[in-house]
């Protein structure tokens, strides 16, 4: 049995100041996340909070061509503007390479959010809904949660996000839906995508391939605008820029990759996005979810996915389907 402590007497002294309690103030969890931790209790957090997995190193890998198709556009701009107006054609190209960074910059970060996504940040009730959960499941993660911001998406579908470098976001529906536990699952599945390095080696393959799509994009314009037959010249100009073009990104990809790979690089870009969601399921799996996020993929196999889809469209889909990923599951539940 513990010793009963002794009443205090006056010439002990001033009472010593009391350690603030943790549990005092953290926010309370909801009654219906039932998790083996709790508030109050010593959070300890990893010593590495991100990585880059082999799935974020494949994305990469498979957009090299799309890099270096957009290098090409950025150096012939320069030179364009070296001749112009005399500006040193090292300047756009280095702007370019630099501007990787500013993505990751919290207020572009939060335009991408807003415009790019459209996402909101959460009202009031709903940050007290989210945000306990959040914190849960960062700290059983051993990740510092301050270091994400929460977004909501205005849509009744079930769905959720893991975007740029700090962008969590869940629909509303999710959100009014599911029970505590079953966001948890959830919102550790999409920390999985960060922890992983999936969601920004996939903001960086787009943002880096961002100027040769924007070409290609003028490019086809042009081509609807013009209707009159008197301009056929510029019919071909356009119609040689965009072989030119497609010509470039067949034969960086051909000489990084060969011709065998280049033919199957779609369904390899498909797999890598399918194996992303597979890890983060196992990230949340690990973290002792399992149950709740195969009960969310029942929800969703039950709401109207298609099950029965042709042999190319489901290699050439980004997420796995449901039984897939509930077999993954199995070993966890």
């Amino acid at each position: 049995m513990p010793p009963t402590p002794r009443p205090r007497d006056p010439g002990d002294g001033p009472v010593p100041p009391r350690e603030p309690d943790p549990a005092a103030t953290a926010p309370p969890l909801p009654d219906d996340l039932v998790h083996e931790h709790g508030p109050g209790r010593r959070v300890y957090y990893a010593a590495r909070q991100r990585r880059m997995d082999l799935t974020a190193l494949g994305q990469l890998a498979l957009a090299l061509p799309a890099f270096l198709t957009s290098a090409l556009v950025v150096l012939l701009a320069g030179v364009l503007l070296e001749a112009g107006p005399g500006v040193p054609f090292w300047i756009p190209v280095a702007l370019w390479a630099a501007s990787g960074a500013l993505v990751f910059h919290r207020p572009t970060e939060d335009l991408l959010a807003r415009y790019l996504f459209g996402l909101r940040r959460p009202m009031p009730q709903e940050a007290a809904r989210l945000e306990p959960v959040w914190w849960e499941v960062a700290a059983v993660a051993g990740v510092d949660g301050t270091r994400y911001r929460l977004w909501v998406e205005e849509s009744d579908d079930l769905n959720a996000y893991a975007a740029a470098g700090h962008i969590v976001g869940v629909t509303r529906y999710a959100l009014e839906q599911l029970s505590s536990s079953r966001l948890a699952a959830v919102l550790a599945h999409e920390l999985g995508h960060h922890t992983g390095g999936h969601a920004w080696s996939l903001l960086i393959c787009h943002w880096y391939g961002l100027p040769g799509r924007l070409v290609r994009r003028v490019l086809l314009a042009t081509a609807r605008s013009v209707v009159t037959p008197a301009r056929c010249a510029v019919y071909l100009a356009v119609g040689l820029l965009l072989l030119a073009m497609g010509g470039l990104d067949s034969t960086v990809a051909r000489i990084l990759y060969g011709l065998p790979l280049l033919l199957v690089l779609p369904y390899l870009s498909a797999a890598v996005g399918r194996r992303a969601e597979l890890r983060a399921d196992r990230h949340a799996a690990v973290l002792g979810f399992a149950p709740e996020l195969a009960e969310v993929l029942e929800m969703l196999h039950a709401g109207g996915l298609p099950g029965h889809e042709s042999v190319p469209a489901r290699l050439l889909s980004t997420h796995p389907d449901v039984p897939t990923r509930l077999h993954h599951l199995r070993r966890y539940l």
